[in-house]
């Protein structure tokens, strides 16, 4: 196949707010900037997805019988795919996440015995939760061990794959990437003025508060922070721990300091206005959230675990401490806003790592190189 054909190519993805569903969608709409055809199959429209010319969504109707307890999406979505495979002629079904998406990608593959190509993109919980559970184990392995090629976000992810799942499996490491120009640093601070005040340094959090991202940890880096400065924070996002958080900040009397937006669909807006975005997980497998703080020039404070220090460089674009070391991030964060030359500059630092490693039009080729390998 030459260099310059076009591709026509299925993405699944989940369309809910999340790293995985992101990562698909945006690279979706990078191939099809390229020249692709690129079609999109999910149950709904991705959050942030624009059909345009080279770009398709195609909803799956998971019919419910009486007879179903739970209806089998999986099966629904095999026979979506093997249809749009069919219609469309697709060269390749590209999963992202492994369970049900590459199971259902093989099953359609069988359906229609086109030869239809499966790669596997594997983002995190996939492995760590979903597939490393008893109950999935078995799936997920098989999948991985028939799909065309695997691609890990992190070399951390593609580690613990072959740990847990498929030691057998080769796995090439694509991180993830960011659009420079939607996610950019900004002078024009409209968001800012809404949140803090010109003097208040303004924190920010974005996730789906769930307990491996320790929102409470966010609170507590937060009120070490504002025992040396009159701080704000942002929380981004929803989800189970959000209660607890709320509790917290009662507790510690920061309720007149803290903002839950709840979900936003273009956070970039906000991510350019803070002075440091908070990220404290258990273990991010790339760490989506914090790639896009950086390429606003927003340092970023997190844990020392999964694939994060692959994306933070400690001391030269954030600040990162073993998980729960709420103590040294808070003071180390109010040293570093007590510092404007220093902050300055892992602003500055942060944006180039984004310009030098991450930029779209820099990973997107490696998906290209890719397809036309297994192809």
């Amino acid at each position: 196949m030459a260099d310059n054909d076009d591709l026509r190519i299925g993405i699944i993805c989940y369309p809910t707010f999340g790293g995985s569903g992101a990562v698909a969608v945006d690279l979706a709409a990078a191939l099809a900037n390229r020249g692709h055809e690129v079609h999109v199959i999910s149950y709904a429209s991705p959050f942030r997805m624009e059909s345009s010319g080279r770009l398709l969504f195609h909803e799956v109707a998971v019919p419910e019988y009486p007879l179903f307890k739970y209806p089998p999406y999986a099966m629904a979505l095999a026979s979506k795919l093997a249809e749009v495979a069919t219609n469309h002629r697709l060269q390749i079904l590209h999963a992202h996440y492994a369970i049900p998406h590459s199971m259902a990608a093989h099953l359609a593959r069988e359906i229609t015995g086109n030869g239809t190509r499966v790669v596997t993109t594997l983002h995190g919980t996939d492995i760590t939760l979903v597939g490393s559970d008893p109950s999935y184990r078995p799936s997920t392995a098989f999948t991985l061990r028939r799909s065309d090629a695997i691609t890990a976000v992190s070399a951390y992810l593609s580690e613990e794959t072959s740990r847990t799942i498929c030691d057998a499996c080769e796995i090439e490491v694509i991180p993830n990437f960011v659009d420079p120009v939607r996610y950019a640093p900004s002078e024009h601070l409209p968001l800012r003025e809404i949140y803090a005040k010109d003097h208040e340094p303004l924190l920010a959090h974005m996730s789906n508060f769930r307990p491996v991202k320790r929102v409470l940890d966010v609170i507590r880096i937060f009120h070490r922070v504002y025992q040396d400065h009159p701080a704000r924070l942002v929380m981004v996002g929803d989800g189970p721990e959000r209660p607890a958080a709320e509790r917290l900040i009662r507790d510690l009397e920061l309720h007149h300091r803290v903002t839950f937006t709840g979900a936003m669909p273009d956070a970039a807006k906000l991510l350019s206005q803070a002075d440091a975005f908070l990220l404290p997980s258990d273990g991010e497998s790339f760490g989506l959230a914090a790639l896009e703080a950086l390429s606003c020039g927003v340092p970023v404070v997190g844990a020392r675990a999964g694939g994060l220090p692959e994306v933070v460089t400690d001391g030269e674009v954030g600040i990162l401490e073993e998980v729960g070391d709420v103590s040294n991030m808070g003071r180390r964060l109010s040293d570093l806003l007590g510092d404007a030359d220093a902050l300055a500059q892992m602003r500055r630092a942060s944006r180039r790592r984004v310009e030098e490693t991450f930029r779209t039009d820099h990973v997107v080729p490696a998906y290209e190189a890719l397809y036309r390998r297994v192809l």
